[in-house]
C-alpha cells in the first residue's frame, strides 16, 4: 500500500463505533481506522495532529505491549499508525458519508490530522487455502464472564445476576432494544458444551451488537438497532449452507436448516476452545473453573435451574476464552471498590499534574519522560510490570492505587473486546485424500463436524480512559437500581424474547421432501 498514491475509490465504508470509522480496501485485506469527533467541532478540530498521532499510537502500544502479553500474541493484530495525504482523507470522508447510519452522523470523521490505524481486515482474511469459497467470519463480543465477589459490592444482586443480564433490562427499559437477549456470558465461558451451545444459539437468535456474520468481508447477518424486524432465516441459510454440506444430516446434498445452524454452533464452540487458532491437537491442559461455585452461574440464565446437570467444566488454558476470562478477572475490587482508589490517584494528579503521562514534542516525536504513574501512557513494559506486580494489600500508597486502576482498565478492555473466528472450507482433495471407501461411508453416515479450517483473533483492544471511571460507576448504579426496581421483570410494552430462527428452522424441517428414485 503506497501512501503517496492513495485513491479514495480503492476504499469502501466498512463500519464504525463510537470513537472511530473504518474503511476497507476493495482488493487488499486491509482496513484503515480513522478517528471521529463531535459534528459541532467539524470546523475546529478538538486536538492537534500530534495529539491525534499520540492517541492512535497509544492504541497500538497498549495492544502490542500490554494486551498481547496477557491474551496471547497469536490472537492479537496491533497494526501500525500511518500518515495519510489530507486530500485523500477529505475525499474519502465525502465518499463514505452517505453510507453511514443516520444515528452515527452526530460525529464526523477526522479530516485534519491525516492519522489512521492500518490493520489486517479480519472479516476477509487470507488463509492461503486451495479453495475458491469466500471466508466466513463470525464476530462475537462475549462481555464479562464472571460474577464479582469483592467485599466492596454493596448490592447482593450483583453476586447472583451477571452484569450483561442486568444491563439487558436497563437497555430495554430505556428503549435501546425492543426485546432482551437470552444470551448469558457465564454460559459461554463455562467450558460446558451444553451451556456454550445454548449461549451461542441465543447470540444468533438475538445478535444485538454482540454477534455478526461476514462473508467475503461483507456483513450478511447482524442486528438492526432501531428495528424489531425478525431476521431473514432463508437469506442466512442461503449463505451458510455451502460451508456445511460436508457435514451430517444431508440427503442428496440437502441439509436441514436445523442441521446447518447446529453445525455452525459446533464449529464456533470448537474454535473458542481451541488453543492454536486452527484445529487443536495434542495433550492440552484444562484449567478447572476458578470463579467459585456460585460465581460460574447467573440466576438470570435460563440454564440456572439445571446447574447440577450442567456445571462449569473449565476451559483449556491455551484457549481464547480462558485468556480473555483471566484478563477480565484482574478486576478484583469491582467498580465500587476501585472508585476510592481512583479518587486517591486523581487527588495526587491534581497536586502533581506532570505525573499524568507521556509528553510529546511539537515534531510529533516521543520524548522519553519517565513518569511514575503512566495514567495516560506510555503503554510499555513498565506499565505492564506495574499491574502484574501490584501488592495484594492496600498500603495506602498512590502506587498501590494506580496499579489497581491499571488492572481495572485492562480488565474493562477484556470485558469489551471482540473475538473474530474466520472459517474456510477445506478443499475436497484435501479432505478426501487417503480416505478409504469404508471411511468415507462411515463419515457420511455419522454426525461429524464440517471440514473447515479456522483462525481466531481478538480485536477492539483500545485502552479505557482513566477519566471514564466516574461515569462507569454511575452507569453501574443505574443498571443495578433498574434491575432491583423491576425485580428482574421486563417493563410493560417491551417485546418478549425473540421466537427464534431455530424455531422457524424446526418448522421448516417438518416439510416432507420427495426425491425421484
Amino acid at each position: 500500500m503506497e501512501l503517496d498514491k492513495m485513491d479514495e475509490n480503492d476504499w469502501k465504508y466498512h463500519g464504525e463505533g463510537n470513537k472511530s470509522l473504518v474503511v476497507s480496501h476493495v482488493q487488499l485485506s486491509r482496513v484503515l481506522r480513522l478517528l471521529k469527533y463531535p459534528a459541532e467541532d467539524s470546523e475546529n478540530p478538538p486536538q492537534t495532529v500530534e495529539q491525534a498521532f499520540r492517541q492512535i499510537q497509544n492504541i497500538v502500544d497498549f495492544s502490542s505491549n500490554v494486551m498481547s502479553s496477557l491474551l496471547g500474541e497469536k490472537f492479537i493484530h496491533s497494526g501500525e499508525v500511518v500518515k495519510l495525504p489530507l486530500e485523500f482523507v477529505r475525499q474519502l470522508s465525502i465518499k463514505v458519508q452517505h453510507q453511514r447510519p443516520a444515528w452515527r452522523c452526530d460525529k464526523v470523521m477526522d479530516i485534519y490530522s491525516g492519522c489512521a490505524l492500518c490493520l489486517p481486515n479480519l472479516t476477509s482474511p487470507v488463509l492461503h487455502l486451495p479453495t475458491h469459497t469466500a471466508p466466513l467470519c463470525i464476530e462475537i463480543k462475549p462481555k464479562c464472564g464472571f460474577l464479582p465477589s469483592s467485599k466492596h459490592v454493596s448490592k447482593d444482586i450483583k453476586t447472583k445476576v451477571c452484569r450483561f443480564c442486568m444491563h439487558q433490562h436497563y437497555k430495554v427499559a430505556n428503549g435501546k432494544w425492543k426485546r432482551p437477549s437470552l444470551y448469558c456470558p457465564l454460559d459461554l465461558f463455562s467450558g460446558n458444551r451444553h451451556r456454550m451451545d445454548f449461549a451461542i444459539r441465543h447470540l444468533i437468535e438475538e445478535p444485538q451488537n454482540n454477534f455478526k456474520i461476514f462473508k467475503g468481508g461483507q456483513c450478511i447477518y447482524s442486528s438492526k438497532e432501531v428495528s424489531d424486524d425478525s431476521m431473514d432465516l432463508n437469506a442466512l441459510l442461503h449463505h451458510l449452507r455451502p460451508y456445511f454440506l460436508h457435514g451430517n444430516n444431508r440427503i442428496n446434498s440437502h441439509m436441514t436448516s436445523k442441521a446447518v445452524l447446529n453445525d455452525l454452533i459446533q464449529v464456533l464452540a470448537n474454535a473458542l476452545l481451541s488453543g492454536d487458532g486452527g484445529g487443536g491437537g495434542g495433550d492440552r491442559k484444562v484449567v478447572m473453573d476458578t470463579r467459585g461455585g456460585g460465581r460460574s452461574f447467573c440466576e438470570a440464565s435460563l440454564l440456572n435451574k439445571e446447574r447440577i446437570r450442567h456445571g462449569s467444566e473449565g476451559l483449556p488454558s491455551d484457549s481464547v476464552l480462558f485468556r480473555i476470562l483471566q484478563t477480565q478477572m484482574l478486576d478484583t475490587l469491582d467498580i465500587e471498590g476501585l472508585f476510592p482508589l481512583y479518587r486517591r490517584v486523581e487527588q495526587h494528579l491534581q497536586d502533581f499534574p506532570k505525573e499524568r503521562g507521556t509528553v510529546w514534542s511539537p515534531a510529533s516525536l516521543p520524548v522519553c519522560v519517565r513518569t511514575s504513574l503512566q495514567v495516560e501512557g506510555p503503554y510499555n513494559e513498565a506499565f505492564l510490570e506495574k499491574l502484574q506486580k501490584c501488592p495484594t494489600e492496600d498500603d495506602g500508597s498512590v502506587e498501590y492505587a494506580v496499579a489497581k486502576v491499571h488492572q481495572y482498565r485492562v480488565a474493562m478492555t477484556a470485558k469489551d473486546c471482540s473475538i473474530m473466528v474466520a472459517l474456510v472450507p477445506r478443499s475436497e482433495e484435501e479432505e478426501d485424500e487417503g480416505l478409504s471407501t469404508q471411511r468415507r461411508l462411515r463419515d457420511f453416515l455419522s454426525p461429524r463436524p464440517p471440514a473447515l479450517s479456522y483462525s481466531v483473533s481478538i480485536l477492539d483492544l483500545d485502552p479505557k480512559p482513566f477519566d471514564s471511571i466516574p461515569s462507569q460507576l454511575r452507569l453501574d448504579q443505574k443498571i443495578v437500581s433498574c434491575y432491583l426496581r423491576t425485580g428482574g421483570a421486563l417493563p410493560k410494552g417491551s417485546l418478549s424474547p425473540h421466537p427464534g430462527i431455530f424455531a422457524a428452522a424446526e418448522r421448516e424441517d417438518c416439510t416432507l421432501l420427495f426425491h425421484p428414485v
